[in-house]
């Protein structure tokens, strides 16, 4: 018997029986303080949880929302603009802001997985503040447009930008939340794409109300930088433009400094708190125990010291986190597995939420891997509502009843509610599906109440005005949920970074689904209110839920061939794959075998694929639903 192991059994026999010769009250002492020392541990790590996520939530995942909330809104302005009158303004024709939709969404769509790609391999904390900055500069250009060509040559520079803004922020997100805290925190960053569409409503109301679209218009008392706009003659999508690109630049500067390129290098944490925000997603992804997390946080709640304690001893510091660090590695209980250990012990030097970092490997089985293909149609056909009624909403709730006679003020202010109900709507089921760990039964639901404002869009005579506005607010509300929770699920199922965000990136193909609602929801349709575009747009949502069901059903057979696979293994062989990914079975023998006489094994490793499983590659990963 090694003697560190006699050691613990011996210690582990005091503890329970205590030596011959100690008094029971001894014993009953030792174990009473052991208890105490226990619940001491619980409270310790409690506290550096709670006080790390904590700062998560109050300082990295509000500026990360401040910049989709700006993306959202300089995605969906020119909607607000027009029903100013931006296009005959700029002596342009309705149909060229549909083309220019067009273009945007080609383009936008298009770069979605190299835009993750350079967000990935540069870091979300640089690249996505320099993206921003440019997209806000081409915001405010928009006030010199007089050309159709200018048009869509400001949107294809903005779509360009903005392409791979999505994934990248998400997969820096996730890289500092657990899988079952990320969705809830998701859905808050998820629905400041409904809160845009609410607050550029509101927004427009409070510009347009201001700064009227006619010359002629009543005029502002004297004084005041608004009276002086006015009485310089700018018009109020020409001010709406103004303000939202220079509120994006802003911001955008400000991110260079906020953002952290991992939570080791974060501003906002103490050194035992960085140690800490890696090692729980370490422990997350490993499929750790509560009880194994707890004990592996024992080490570094014991270390952490009142903020004077560091004043006091201002040059131990440094290595504060380092050492730290190691003591949690060694706080692992010895019954642990030894995959366990190998696994934490391997990667003491790497920093897992770090923003940069790609492979040729994580590139070829992001594209290689049939799940994200069946998820991106499904994806498509869901997201048309909530892209259509990003742009056109205003434009809907315009034509909701020609009795009405309404304003553009007036139909930008009314936009406003069926987006908050969105929002609140998503952040109720993200809240559901992270309590429950399922991401898929919230998905059918969301798309359930999606369909029934739908059916009750097509289905209420335009004459019932109040009736198609309940049912406006019903669609909007299930609209925004399949979309988050898709990639709610592809960062759950993705333990790998760089994987994961090529995945996110390819995801955003999903965003055709502007490309189609621009062609959907034309100006021929405004007469009829737009009731062939919500029926085709019905039968698309149909198809969706569908989909999912077939997805559902795919998840549940691949896990299920896994279990049959991995039953038939040794613990040695189940530790192998663990660890090195690379066990072979039937099937893979199969392929390999096929893939190298084809000639395709070759021409794979040529370009970085490499053969060994990682993350959900690996047979012992199950799928979560």
């Amino acid at each position: 018997m090694p003697e560190a192991e006699g050691d613990e059994r011996y210690e582990l026999d005091s503890l329970h029986h205590g030596p011959a010769d100690t008094p029971v009250e001894e014993t009953e002492g030792v174990i009473a303080n052991n208890m105490n020392d226990e619940h001491d541990t619980d409270d310790q790590h409690t506290r550096l949880d709670r006080r790390t996520v904590r700062k998560l939530d109050f300082i990295l995942l509000p500026f990360l929302a401040l910049l989709f909330l700006l993306n959202s809104l300089d995605k969906s302005n020119i909607g607000n603009a027009e029903t100013a009158g931006f296009t005959h303004d700029a002596g342009l024709s309705a149909q060229d802001l549909n083309t220019s939709l067009a273009f945007f969404f080609a383009f936008f769509v298009a770069l979605q997985p190299v835009g993750a790609a350079l967000g990935r391999k540069y870091g979300m904390a640089r690249w996505v503040p320099a993206c921003m900055s440019l997209w806000g500069l081409c915001t405010i250009l928009h006030i010199w447009v007089r050309r159709r060509w200018q048009l869509i040559c400001l949107r294809v520079l903005i779509a360009s930008l903005e392409a791979g803004f999505y994934p990248t922020t998400v997969s820096y997100l996730s890289l500092f939340y657990t899988r079952y805290e990320f969705g809830v925190r998701l859905g808050i960053f998820y629905g400041q794409s409904a809160m845009a569409g609410a607050l550029g409503g509101v927004l427009s109301w409070a510009v347009f109300s201001h700064f009227p679209k006619a010359p002629s218009g009543p005029q502002l008392p004297p004084g005041g930088v608004a009276s002086a706009i006015q009485a310089s003659g700018w018009k109020s999508w020409e001010v709406l433009f103004l303000i939202e690109g220079f509120t994006t630049m802003i911001v955008a500067l400000v991110g260079f400094f906020w953002l952290p390129h991992s939570a080791d290098t974060a501003w906002f944490f103490r050194p035992q708190e960085r140690v800490w925000a890696e090692q729980r997603i370490r422990l997350d992804r490993d499929n750790v125990t509560p009880t194994q997390k707890r004990r592996a946080s024992l080490a570094l709640a014991r270390s952490i010291t009142e903020d004077e304690d560091a004043h006091a001893h201002p040059f131990a510091t440094e290595n504060e986190g380092e050492e730290a660090h190691h003591q949690l590695l060694a706080s692992h209980d010895r019954a642990d597995s030894n995959a366990l250990r190998r696994k934490l012990s391997t990667i003491s030097t790497m920093s897992v939420t770090a923003d940069a970092g790609l492979t040729r490997h994580d590139i070829l089985s992001a594209v290689l891997n049939y799940k994200i293909w069946h998820l991106l149609i499904c994806n498509i056909l869901s997201a048309i509502p909530a892209t259509a009624f990003g742009v056109f909403l205003p434009l809907v709730i315009k034509q909701l009843s020609p009795s009405l006679n309404l304003t553009p003020a007036e139909s930008n202010l009314l936009s406003a509610p069926p987006f908050a109900f969105g929002a609140a709507v998503l952040f109720i089921f993200t809240s559901w599906s992270d309590k429950s760990h399922q991401r898929l039964v919230p998905i059918f639901w969301g798309l359930g109440l999606l369909l029934i404002g739908l059916t009750m869009t097509v289905m209420v005579p335009i004459s019932n005005y109040v009736l198609r506005y309940i049912a406006l607010c019903i669609l909007l509300s299930g609209s925004y949920i399949a979309s988050p929770l898709t990639v709610a699920w592809l960062t759950n199922n993705t333990p790998e970074p760089g994987k994961r965000a090529i995945l996110l990136g390819v995801n955003g193909w999903g965003n055709l689904a502007g490309v189609f609602s621009a062609l959907l929801f034309t100006p021929a349709d405004e007469a009829t209110a737009y009731v062939r575009p919500f029926l085709v747009t019905l039968i698309c949502v149909l198809a969706a839920f569908v989909g999912f069901i077939a997805f559902w059903v795919l998840l549940v057979r691949e896990n299920k061939w896994r279990e049959d696979v991995v039953a038939t293994w040794t613990e040695e062989e189940r530790e192998r794959e663990e660890l090195m990914g690379d066990v072979p079975t039937a099937m893979s023998s199969a392929r390999a075998g096929l893939a190298h006489r084809v000639g395709l094994t070759k021409l794979l490793a040529r370009v970085g694929y490499e053969e060994a499983r990682r993350g959900d590659e690996k047979l012992t990963f199950r799928y979560g639903m």
